[in-house]
């Protein structure tokens, strides 16, 4: 019998149901993007792509998950911001994201929306640091985590600005906007989807969002960027498949990812998440998780930060 060609492997692929597993329980940003994912691709490769939940670590077990499957695309990982601040995060790991893993195609970029308390006067981010630096020690920033894009999005302003900030962990965003809400902490970088409904109800303040762009959400709210030069922070989703998997099988997977992303239905469902599709090529983004990987490992060596 003659060997199976690299082409006809592609063209067979996927053989049975594709798993897609992700490091957080179900209704975050990250399941809710991959079932976004999982639907489409299912209608369109004739096969099921199923979500696997396994929360922990930092969602270290679920990338250590993949990274120890066959290479042969039923195995793939819903790529967080997460991944990429981990290896400098946590002392000792035991797989190399950027070595280990093959990335597929980007899903999304979230922009966090930098929000105060309204007993804070501020209502720009230079009346902010003006404050701040006024009042040392009296500002707390609030995030759902150490290391989550929202804490290091804080320290990332931190370092930046010279402004003294203490930050302040919860158990995930709910609690730590009931504070902000409430008073306990002061400011918060967030994501726009747990954001908007309090901003748009006047109470909390905008002061500005983390990306480098304006958002189309909140079109009137500048960047921090406007005001910081070279500020630019957000929340980062993808796919991605253990290392060595087949170029074939990686390329037909983008190409319908892709697809979804230029998709008049997707386009609208993520942008009612706040978020800003991430059309691009695998080596695309490849080289932005390096780039991300390298900028918050400069932000958790500075704040000398450690995983809890």
């Amino acid at each position: 019998m003659p060997p199976i060609s690299k082409m006809t492997w592609a063209q067979a692929y996927p053989a049975r149901p594709v798993r897609i597993i992700v490091g957080y329980p179900s209704g975050g940003s990250n399941d809710i993007l991959a079932r976004l994912m999982a639907q489409w691709l299912s209608e369109r490769m004739g096969q099921q792509f199923v979500i696997e939940n396994r929360p922990g670590a930092g969602s270290n077990i679920a990338t250590e998950a993949v990274v120890r499957a066959d290479p042969d695309g039923h195995t793939l990982l819903m790529v967080s911001t997460a991944n990429m601040s981990n290896a400098a995060l946590y002392d000792k790991l035991n797989y190399n994201f950027i070595r280990d893993i093959a990335p597929v195609a980007g899903v999304m970029r979230v922009p966090l929306v930098m929000e105060v308390n309204l007993s804070i006067p501020a209502k720009t981010v230079p009346e902010f640091i003006a404050y701040a630096k006024a009042n040392p020690g009296k500002i707390n920033f609030a995030s759902g985590g150490i290391g989550t894009s929202i804490h290091l999005s804080g320290e990332l302003f931190k370092m930046m600005t010279g402004v003294e900030m203490q930050h302040v962990p919860y158990r995930g965003n709910g609690p730590a906007l009931t504070d902000l809400l409430g008073g306990q902490v002061q400011v918060m970088f967030d994501t726009m989807p747990a954001a908007i409904g309090y901003i748009r109800a006047d109470k909390l303040r905008a002061l500005a969002v983390s990306t480098a762009k304006r958002s189309e959400v909140l079109p009137d709210v500048p960047t921090i960027g406007e005001s910081v030069p070279g500020y630019e922070a957000s929340s980062l989703y993808g796919v991605a498949a253990p290392r060595n998997t087949p170029a074939e099988i990686v390329d037909k997977l983008n190409g319908e990812i892709n697809a979804a992303l230029a998709d008049p239905a997707m386009k609208t469902r993520l942008a009612d998440l706040g978020g800003i599709a991430l059309a691009g090529s695998a080596a695309e983004f490849g080289k932005l998780i390096v780039a991300e990987t390298e900028k918050w490992a400069k932000v958790i060596r500075t704040g000398s930060i450690k995983a809890p």
